[in-house]
């Protein structure tokens, strides 16, 4: 073996270049890459590359820009998790989402009210960022409510946020404001006050004047029939508590053309409501008759308007009230449907899964091709306000095309309660080959709500589509102990529509 005598360090030393060179290029890079990174989470870089209008505006009328310290949380404080194990990995993630929007779509084409919704927020909203800046949950501020709310948090902790509450606290909304709504209900316009109510002697449709109001109500005249409930196994994208299919008859009614408007439910909060009575764990105590809600918490109508739109937020209670009092003004039994009642209604006389032509899979936008390149809504769109169609809001019943019964927004708008107690596995425990005038289990937790609403995707908005209340998860940011029992703090897509039981005496 022969030995290099001359320069025995030759290899070394082109070794230890080459590592220096190493550290080098790997300083320039982390450096650089650290200026990007700053860079890339300054408040101008976001806003250059985020276009929503109101979005800059918005944050600097906020509690997180504009308040009596002079701190300003900046947008990766809260739209990526505190530095460390998974900042970058989240940084990248809604960065090359974020780049592929910017590139690939039309900002005017966003349906922004949407996504700042609880829905799409709790997707860019770290939890772990609101706590690294609030540690302390209980300062010597807090309001009473406050205390309440952060206590009942601490007991939640898997199934609440921070923005369950604090929505709005890094991008002001002057609609949502979460304080006692004490000017709820004030009309400011005066019509005619009807003074009797309507007098039915036939079975036909009707319009109901109600006393002591200016609120009239369009009553349809739904004919009696047997009808199949539920949807058979082969209907595309049915749910398993669809089924049994049951032949189902139904004893003739009448019901609202449309869901109960605002104005009609804000002449009954004028008309039982006190401001200063206390919430109850139990029923309501009759006081002169009927007493109604106590005022709400928020703005409920979200501030997408009153007038024809559907009223929202109310809870099942409120609705079986608001039927008490509709039934002891006028006269007749007005009451809440049942669910075989409502998919009769629904249905018109059709068997198929809308009251329209064209299937659930035509019209739905799950999927990846269907997201791709979008459905084809030009049918459905005429008859339904739903994900699609709505722009994140409920709609006046004047943008549908009523059904074969002549009723509209059976299917979308809001979901609707209805009397029956929610159980899985209904249809099943019906006795014989045809129910008559079935109601339900006599007994559950949640109630049944039925027709899907403005948030969702067709296969939900199908005649058979089946859903129950969900008390726990629609009171989590009601500040208030005990809760209300007559108003939803948490969801702003479920009303309802009332059914006026047929006299004996009414001719047919």
């Amino acid at each position: 073996m022969k030995l290099n005598l001359k320069n025995p360090f030759k290899g070394s030393r082109a070794y230890l270049g080459l590592m220096l060179l190493g550290v080098l290029i790997c300083i320039v890079i982390l450096t650089f890459s650290n200026k990007l990174i700053s860079y890339t989470s300054t408040d101008d870089y976001c806003m250059s590359c985020h276009v929503h209008p109101h979005a800059e505006q918005s944050w600097k009328l906020s509690t997180h820009y504009n308040n009596s310290s002079g701190v300003i949380v900046h947008c990766v404080e809260c739209h990526l998790p505190p530095k460390g194990p998974g900042h970058l990995a989240a940084k990248a993630k809604h960065g090359l989402k974020d780049v592929y929007g910017l590139l690939f779509k039309d900002s005017a084409d966003y349906k922004w009210e949407e996504k700042r919704k609880l829905e799409s927020a709790k997707h860019f909203v770290y939890k772990e960022s609101c706590l690294k800046c609030h540690q302390n949950l209980f300062p010597t501020t807090l309001s009473p409510e406050g205390d309440d709310a952060h206590l009942y948090y601490l007991t939640s902790k898997e199934e609440l946020r921070c923005i369950n509450c604090h929505l709005h606290v890094g991008h002001y909304d002057p609609n949502a404001a979460h304080e006692h709504n004490l000017n709820f209900g004030t009309v400011t316009e005066v019509k005619e006050i009807h003074t009797e109510p309507t007098t039915v002697t036939r079975f036909e449709n009707f319009t109901e004047k109600v006393p002591g109001t200016d609120i009239s109500i369009e009553m349809v005249a739904i004919p009696g029939g047997t009808f199949e409930m539920g949807s058979p196994k082969n209907e595309p994208l049915r749910d398993a508590d669809e089924g049994p299919v049951r032949k189902v008859k139904v004893s003739r009614f009448f019901m609202a053309q449309t869901e109960v408007s605002w104005d009609a439910y804000l002449s009954f909060f004028m008309a039982t409501s006190s401001q200063g009575r206390k919430e109850s764990a139990g029923p309501a105590e009759e006081v002169d008759g009927i007493t109604g809600p106590t005022p709400p918490w928020g703005a409920p109508d979200q501030g997408w308007g009153k007038g024809d739109r559907p009223a929202i937020t109310m809870s099942w209670h409120a609705a079986q009230v608001f039927c008490q009092w509709l039934s002891e003004t006028t006269g007749k039994k007005y009451r809440l449907p049942t669910e075989a009642e409502w998919e009769y209604a629904a249905r018109g006389g059709t068997q198929t899964p809308y009251p329209f032509t064209g299937s659930p899979k035509d019209y739905s936008s799950k999927g990846f091709f269907r997201k791709l390149f979008g459905p084809d809504t030009t049918t459905i769109n005429s008859y339904v306000v739903y994900e699609l169609n709505s722009g994140g809001i409920t709609r006046e019943p004047a943008n549908v095309k009523a059904n074969p019964f002549g009723l509209k927004n059976m299917l979308g708008n809001v979901a609707e309660f209805c009397l029956d107690f929610y159980a899985p596995d209904t249809y099943g425990t019906y006795p014989g080959e045809i129910v008559t005038d079935p109601s339900g289990p006599t007994k559950g937790r949640e109630r049944v709500i039925r027709g899907g609403s403005f948030k969702s995707d067709a296969k939900d908005v199908r005649s058979a589509a089946r859903d129950y209340t969900k008390t726990k998860d629609w009171l989590m940011t009601d500040p208030q102990m005990p809760k209300s029992i007559w108003w939803y703090s948490d969801v702003v897509d479920v009303g309802f529509r009332v059914v006026c039981e047929v006299d004996e005496l009414i001719e047919p």
